[in-house]
């Protein structure tokens, strides 16, 4: 039945599309996006400062980041056109500044060693995404990432894993902070901020959204998102604790939702060692758009995108957990 829809269709749109050949074409409307509290227009490929809400080029814009010591850089992640931003941008502060180390949400802490081995050239690209284990650790196309570790690798760059290992952030997810052994709970930071009501609403608002991402209780839910950009934050914080005034620039990559109005990740590492950052965030433009001025430094309007925000993470549900391994999505 399903196929015969397929095919029975096509003569319907060939026909629509005979039609408005012959109609009077209507010039489409761009979408635009405005920045809250202030005038003016901007379009897909502007850059905005969001701080004097004005458009920028991209000299003028790399030009603004330098005073910062740590550099956040959004995506949805599958997007391709935000992968382009975050390469002309490392590359543009890899040229401007000196060394530059990444740190990138799509590895796990304990991935650590074998990023190493990778970055330093000591093992191939095949034996490195079956050490971490790609597609089951973050699933989204490795070539959409390639390009920033062949950067890293280049310019002998050190990346960091920042993320929480899979099993433990889903294990909260199913049990809350509350529900973990003495073991699991000793893996994670001794302090999670779950007090901030604007935070709390903001994932409430996007775990509605998207069919509560296969988790019933919100607040586990909650406490999950935290647990991943706490793990984050401290991994961070501990890059520059340990290399004190000797610490490179670094560039950090992460979904759009742990960085929109910095009380994701960015807040949360500033609380731990303070220091100059700045976001920027690929935003995605379909339609006319309000932006708030206090969600980033700064944005970059892009073509739209399609999927859930960046930060919802897919957590297996119990029947999925003790389904056999060759079931699990890894997404």
């Amino acid at each position: 039945m399903k196929r015969f829809f397929q095919l029975a269709i096509v003569p319907l749109l060939l026909g629509l599309l005979l039609l408005a050949g012959c109609a009077p074409s209507r010039p489409r409307q761009r979408p635009f996006a405005e920045i809250r509290g202030a005038e003016g227009r901007y379009h897909m490929g502007e850059i905005i400062d969001l701080h004097q809400a004005i458009a920028l080029e991209f000299p003028s814009f790399v030009d603004r980041i330098p005073p910062s010591d740590l550099v956040f850089v959004g995506e949805i992640h599958d997007n391709a056109e935000h992968h382009l931003i975050q390469v002309q941008i490392l590359q543009a502060l890899m040229s401007c500044c000196g060394p530059v180390d990444l740190a990138m949400e799509f590895f796990r802490t304990p991935q650590q060693p074998v990023l190493d081995r990778y970055t330093a050239g000591e093992i191939t690209e095949s034996e490195f995404l079956e050490a971490v284990d790609w597609e089951a650790n973050w699933g989204f196309p490795f070539h959409l990432y390639r390009p920033l570790l062949a950067l890293a690798r280049e310019h002998g760059s050190r990346v960091l894993a920042l993320n929480v290992p899979l099993d433990l952030v889903r294990r909260v997810a199913r049990v809350g902070l509350e529900g973990l052994s003495q073991e699991e709970r000793a893996q994670l930071p001794r302090r999670i901020d779950l007090t901030n009501e604007a935070h709390r609403e903001y994932v409430r608002d996007a775990y509605l959204m998207h069919g509560r991402a296969g988790i019933p209780n919100f607040q586990y839910f909650y406490e999950a998102q935290c647990v991943y950009e706490e793990v984050m934050a401290k991994s961070l914080a501990r890059y520059f604790e340990e290399a004190g005034r000797n610490h490179r620039k670094v560039v950090a990559f992460a979904g759009n939702g742990h960085l929109e109005y910095r009380f994701g990740i960015p807040d949360r590492v500033l609380d731990r060692v303070p220091m100059a950052a700045v976001t920027v965030l690929p935003y995605p433009l379909s339609e006319e758009t309000s932006i708030p001025s206090e969600i980033a430094d700064f944005v970059w309007l892009t073509a739209p995108c399609k999927r859930m925000p960046s930060f919802i993470p897919r957590m297996r549900t119990e029947a999925e957990e003790n389904a056999p391994e060759s079931a699990h999505d890894g997404s």
